[in-house]
């Protein structure tokens, strides 16, 4: 299997090679040559797989696929090693639970930091591990979080050999509790820049630093955001497992809600039906900032700057720049590397925006895609949570909520409807309790995290500061 560029570097790329990398050298990111297809014949023995021996055999059945440089015994010992019940909570690890007629919630958030993002990190913790000892090399990992992903990186990668992270997070836009996991992490190849400014610009630096070819080589930087392969691969598992779980054979279909600023989440959907998974919909659910619902209802994608990114109490959507869609666009441009090169490079940069709309492949999109969309804002978020809890004695976070409001939206009699839930409700609990009146559930291992010391610098967006800051570190 070979890995291509969405801006047209076609210099043949095998997976471990991508894994250390991140972006392309040309800025693109890394796909597939092409989106290898599962048979019925496959999908049926894959729902025996998974109900016999469980999600990490599962895992390497599809990661296999795509993932040829790497013995398939060790694969598949690092698919077990990531895919317990210990660091999952659970043996089911991804477990559906019904939440109404035709709605159901896959639970992604029993990992060690309570948000879905884990579902992938672990695995890409182990994965980087394991190629950096095979090579004999080390990596400095560059991030960005909105909230989830930085947790998720660096209770990943603390202690492991070979890697520090420098994660950027916007100052004062996430939640305590978000905040409070990953500053008070003590661990030596672990390192918090607060960037003054929103997610989007962290983001930003961390296309800067590496598009900067020169500085990424000499200090060997990685990333664990989605823009990185492996950990949007490492996420199409779960949807498979969701799939099994609610349907009995192959010719039912079900619909999946996700909650989307990034678009790597759902951009793992979008893998998944292109392997033939049988998905009738997915749905993009957003926040009050709605530039991927105004894209899918309008083919006008359209990114804000700081100023006009909202804050909202669903945070980790606060995004205006969604990363992995470059993915999506390549594919619905009949994978035209030149145009998505010049819809992502020039145009963006220059207007702001582009307009798909009047074109006959975004008319098409939803017909072979899938792809509709919908938006939540704070005060559906609030009568979600409270109708869930009334209704059906769940509590639910508020990106969750986001989705279930956007699914209700979207239910067809007959289909299943799975909403991807994003994270706990103990991650937002100032919300939960505006729409409660009481506090969420906290586990045990995290009381009083927010009172633990802190270790954390806070910078200007400034990709040339956030440079000299590894470059000290590094020394």
């Amino acid at each position: 299997m070979k890995y291509i560029s969405t801006r047209g570097d076609q210099s043949p790329k095998h997976f471990c090679d991508i894994l250390l990398e991140g972006l392309a050298p040309d800025g693109g990111l890394y796909l597939p040559e092409s989106y290898l297809q599962v048979s019925d014949a496959t999908l049926t023995a894959w729902r025996k797989v998974y109900h016999d021996q469980g999600y990490a055999a599962l895992a390497f059945e599809i990661l296999s696929l795509y993932i040829d440089d790497i013995p398939a015994a060790d694969l598949r010992a690092l698919c077990a090693k990531t895919y317990t019940a210990e660091v999952f909570g659970t043996g089911e690890i991804v477990p559906l639970r019904h939440v109404e007629d035709g709605l159901w919630l896959e639970a992604l958030s029993n990992g060690p930091t309570l948000a879905f993002k884990d579902m992938a990190m672990q695995l890409l913790g182990n994965l980087f591990e394991y190629e950096l000892a095979r090579r004999g090399e080390s990596l400095n990992i560059l991030g960005a979080t909105s909230g989830d992903t930085g947790s998720a990186a660096e209770y990943a990668m603390r202690g492991k050999k070979g890697v520090r992270v420098f994660m950027t997070s916007p100052h004062g836009r996430m939640s305590p509790f978000q905040q409070a996991q990953m500053f008070s992490l003590m661990d030596d190849n672990i390192f918090n820049i607060a960037i003054e400014g929103v997610f989007d610009d962290c983001q930003d630096i961390v296309k800067a630093v590496s598009n900067d070819l020169a500085f990424k080589r000499q200090y060997k930087i990685g990333t664990v955001n989605s823009i990185n392969w492996a950990r949007l691969l490492a996420q199409v598992v779960y949807y498979f497992a969701g799939y099994i779980q609610a349907t009995e054979s192959n010719d039912q279909k079900v619909s999946f809600t996700v909650p989307s600023g990034n678009f790597g989440n759902v951009c793992a959907g979008h893998v998944a039906r292109m392997m033939g998974l049988p998905i009738a919909q997915l749905v993009v659910a957003t926040n009050e900032n709605d530039v991927l619902d105004e894209f899918f209802r309008t083919g006008v994608y359209r990114v804000r700057g700081s100023a006009d990114t909202h804050e909202t109490s669903s945070p980790s959507m606060d995004i205006s720049k969604a990363s992995n869609f470059e993915r999506f666009v390549f594919d619905l441009l009949g994978r035209d590397a030149a145009r998505t090169a010049d819809l992502f490079g020039p145009q963006l940069t220059s207007a702001g925006r582009f307009d798909l709309g009047a074109d006959s492949l975004f008319a098409e999109a939803a017909a072979s895609y899938g792809f509709i969309s919908g938006k939540s804002t704070h005060a559906d978020r609030l009568a979600t949570i409270k109708d869930v809890f009334q209704r059906h004695g769940m509590v639910i976070d508020t990106h969750t909520a986001d989705g279930v409001k956007v699914a209700r939206e979207h239910l067809q009699p007959g289909l299943p409807m799975v909403v991807l839930e994003t994270a706990l409700p103990i991650k937002f609990a100032e919300t939960i309790q505006e729409a409660l009146g009481q506090l969420p559930e906290r586990p045990a291992r995290f009381n009083g995290i927010e009172d633990l010391p802190k270790r954390v610098v806070v910078m200007p967006a400034d990709a040339g500061q956030v440079k000299a800051f590894i470059t000290a570190k590094c020394a």
